[in-house]
């Protein structure tokens, strides 16, 4: 009997230091990962980014045509814009999807499928004079497989649907040409859908052709982004597509009330259901509804000035004086402000359902303070952390979501 008392001691005894051993483990394991910058960064170079959506290719063109200048070397470090490749490797970011945007004056002179096919020709010239640089991806092996290379990644979406003209078959010809996702229509209502910057509303959603491009962009492997598309015309795409769709640069409407460019609650919730995902834009204006108006008296005054002295945008006084006029009327929004965002959508959906869709490039002097290139990622992944997010939910809104997106609209072609 004693034996067995001393047996049963030493059980007792192993059990508690097990468990002590445990806790102190766990102890040990929050510890490690108390939210610091160091963290972050790491996070960030560990994690593939994701971007849903940079402007470069139309920064660099509108350089090109407008201001007669040479495409700038964004393999170096550059001096103007949000996006190069220095930064990009600062800032951890390895996917950015090269928006090829389509003016929607070009949908009307019938120059939008030269302009794409221009866009898309600047891409793939940038992955070949620079191959241990950039590389095109147009699947998420590719991603991966460019990622384990340390080589960025520039897949494609096409922003603003007017290239597919009024032919069907121009669905699959830029599907072939890399195009990944496409943004219905822009600030205009076009042949396929309604804007949310419109007010004509001419179809009332999507169109008679429009719902046979969305369910040819479910048949080639297309994903459908319905960023800057009208309420009516996200719920037509959400009753038609067989996949989940995304907003590859949208934020939500909560924070901007009367914004119609950005999503409400209640379509959101639709979006998660039907396992898309919301890509937040970093743009002060899109983030806080409150800067709206400072931006909007900020630029009346730079218009004025540009009129009044006969210059153009990207002179350098006119970028002078854009300067002094928002450091007199900052209409800057905060990184922890773009976390809000993500929160919101979490709250609402999840954290399965929510990515980056900055617009870097594409969204001016706007940008918030902590998030001014693409460098600086890790600042939002810092708030994230110090927010209680953890690594693996992290993960997932750097890259993971998006590619759960992607690989279902491939699996749904590949069912089609």
């Amino acid at each position: 009997m004693h034996k067995l008392n001393t047996v049963i001691l030493c059980f007792i005894g192993l059990f508690i230091f097990s468990c002590s051993q445990q806790k102190q483990s766990v102890v040990e394991e929050e510890t490690a990962l108390e939210p610091s910058m160091e963290l972050a960064d790491s996070l960030a170079k560990k994690f593939i980014i994701v971007d849903g959506h940079v402007d470069l290719p139309f920064r660099l063109v509108t350089q090109m045509f407008r201001f007669k200048k040479i495409l700038e070397d964004v393999s170096q470090r550059t001096e103007k814009g949000n996006f190069d490749y220095v930064r990009a490797k600062e800032g951890g970011l390895d996917a950015p999807f090269m928006s090829i945007y389509i003016p929607s004056s070009r949908q009307l002179n019938g120059t939008a499928k030269s302009l794409a096919d221009s866009l898309i020709n600047i891409i793939e010239d940038i992955t070949t004079k620079h191959p241990d640089k950039f590389a095109l991806a147009k699947t998420p092996e590719e991603v991966e497989e460019n990622f384990k290379k340390g080589i960025i990644s520039m897949p494609m979406g096409m922003e603003n649907g007017a290239p597919i003209m009024d032919d069907i078959a121009n669905v699959g010809y830029f599907y072939e040409r890399g195009i990944r996702y496409i943004t219905l229509t822009h600030s205009k209502d076009n042949q396929i859908c309604d804007s949310s910057y419109d007010s004509t509303y001419k179809w009332n959603g999507l169109s008679p052709f429009g719902e046979e491009v969305v369910a040819e962009m479910n048949n080639v492997g297309i994903m459908v982004d319905v960023s800057h598309i009208s309420d009516s015309a996200f719920y037509d795409v959400m009753k038609i597509t067989k996949a989940p769709v995304i907003a590859s640069h949208s934020s939500c409407r909560k924070y901007t009330p009367g914004f119609q460019r950005n999503m409400n609650d209640e379509m959101i919730k639709v979006m998660g259901e039907n396992g898309g995902v919301i890509q937040i834009n970093f743009g002060s204006t899109f983030i806080d509804g409150e800067l709206q108006a400072k931006s909007k008296a900020n630029r009346a005054k730079v218009r004025a000035y540009m009129k009044e002295n006969n210059l153009e945008y990207g002179d350098s006084l006119v970028t002078a004086f854009i300067a002094e006029v928002n450091s007199e009327n900052p209409p800057y929004s905060t990184v922890q402000k773009v976390a809000d965002h993500i929160d919101h959508v979490v709250s609402l959906v999840g954290v399965d359902h929510v990515g980056f869709g900055s617009d870097f490039d594409g969204v001016g002097d706007s940008l918030p303070v902590g998030l001014k290139d693409v460098s600086q990622y890790p600042n939002l992944i810092f708030e994230l952390l110090k927010r209680g997010y953890s690594p693996e939910d992290i993960e997932k809104i750097c890259y993971k979501n998006v590619f759960r997106v992607w690989k279902e609209v491939q699996n749904v072609a590949a069912a089609s």
